[in-house]
């Protein structure tokens, strides 16, 4: 029975960035940890336990999420695995459509689904979905925008569906972090690079810990009144757009 197994946290795309970031600090606290992501990791910890599975496809995300929710007792979902995919509505294709769907949406419902019988278990399971601060419009991220947009819905009607469970359902919305797929889509010296640097409020670039350090906010069993909400860590950058 996983039940009689120690809770565990899935991270997806924990094998670099943001979720390696949220992973290495879940571990410090010393929790057990599984990271999911098309890579795996070139590193590793007594603690973490990694699959590997394409997430933008059906049916390899249901098979790792059947190993997983058979083989680990769930109480913590991270759906952090992404892909920035730029394009304005001229380029846009229904291909990449179709594989950020799966990502970005797709992917969630069927982790969630999942995993919802040990989250119930627990009494006080936690998902914390990686939205953007792009979800609020950003030029030549059509399909990002849209997605990570939609993971803000799912996000909100999972809160309200899931709260008399005990499970607390909440998103971040990373603004410019320095990451290797932020510096993939954001050159360093160009133009729009520049553009980014001088639109953050307190004159830095984010950090993957930046955004773990929200992520363990939401994913502690002490903060169980805290749901449905979305928390930007943007360096200011949502100032004057972002609603109240």
């Amino acid at each position: 029975m996983t039940a009689s197994l120690p809770e565990t946290t899935v991270v997806t795309g924990a094998s670099s960035g943001i979720g390696r970031a949220i992973a290495e600090a879940l571990l410090a606290q010393g929790c057990h940890v599984v990271n999911l992501d098309y890579v795996l990791p070139d590193w590793n910890h007594a603690s973490l336990t990694s699959y590997q599975a394409d997430l933008t496809r059906e049916a390899p995300t249901r098979e790792a999420a059947a190993t997983i929710a058979a083989n680990h007792n769930v109480t913590a979902l991270v759906n952090n695995a992404g892909a920035t995919r730029p394009g304005t509505i001229d380029t846009a294709t229904t291909a990449t459509l179709d594989d950020v769907v799966g990502l970005h949406l797709r992917a969630v419902m069927l982790l969630t689904q999942a995993f919802l019988p040990t989250l119930r278990a627990s009494g006080h399971g936690r998902i914390v979905n990686m939205s953007s601060r792009a979800a609020l419009g950003k030029v030549d991220r059509i399909v990002y925008s849209a997605t990570k947009a939609g993971m803000i819905g799912m996000t909100r009607t999972l809160a309200m569906e899931l709260g008399r469970d005990g499970i607390t359902v909440n998103a971040i919305g990373p603004g410019p972090i320095a990451t290797e797929l932020f510096r993939k889509s954001n050159p360093e010296g160009a133009p729009q690079t520049k553009r980014i640097l001088d639109s953050i409020a307190v004159g830095r670039m984010g950090t993957a810990e930046d955004v773990a350090r929200a992520a363990l906010f939401f994913l502690s069993p002490d903060n169980g009144f805290v749901t449905g909400q979305v928390l930007y860590v943007c360096g200011g950058t949502t100032l004057g757009v972002a609603p109240v």
